[in-house]
């Protein structure tokens, strides 16, 4: 008998939230000087948040604290940049761009950011499970590795 796989799909949830926005118990809304965002639902085992994004609005580069996921772009188009880290070598970020429809899983140790690039507002659906705790932000420092700006906490920076 083989085992069977228990996890939560992330991104399956976000895709069921997008395709049932009329339920979503508040529309989304834009923010000028930042992005939106509000929690949609929290279970067990995740939390589910509807985040806006007009043009040019980014998050910095950040982890999710331990919390696996997965975000679904309801509207217009995101740029997400990847860091990954090279043994011994610096940082290095991979651009990709996700467009109505698209989605994107990732693990606990995904360190990412976020950008509308476009010129025309977007919204997305976000998935973490566990519920977040925690997100650092860092930057690439001078030699090029990661370094830690801040790490913030749930109930107390969002």
């Amino acid at each position: 008998m083989t085992a069977v796989d228990t996890r939560l799909d992330h991104l399956a949830v976000a895709a069921r939230y997008a395709a049932t926005s009329d339920e979503w118990p508040v529309a989304p809304r834009f923010n000028p000087a930042n992005r939106w965002y509000e929690r949609l639902a929290v279970a067990d085992d995740h939390e589910v948040w509807l985040l806006t994004w007009l043009p040019g609005q980014c998050t910095e580069l950040h982890d999710h604290g331990g919390s696996a996921g997965a975000f679904h772009v309801f509207a217009g188009t995101l740029t997400e940049d990847t860091v990954s880290l090279p043994a011994g070598g610096p940082a290095r970020i991979t651009g990709r761009e996700l467009g109505e429809g698209a989605g994107r899983r990732f693990g606990t140790r995904h360190i990412h950011r976020i950008t509308n690039r476009s010129s025309r507002p977007a919204v997305s659906i976000h998935v973490y499970g566990p519920a977040l705790t925690t997100m650092t932000k860092y930057r690439i420092g001078a030699g090029g590795g990661l370094e830690v700006l801040t790490v913030e906490k749930a109930g107390a920076q969002w």
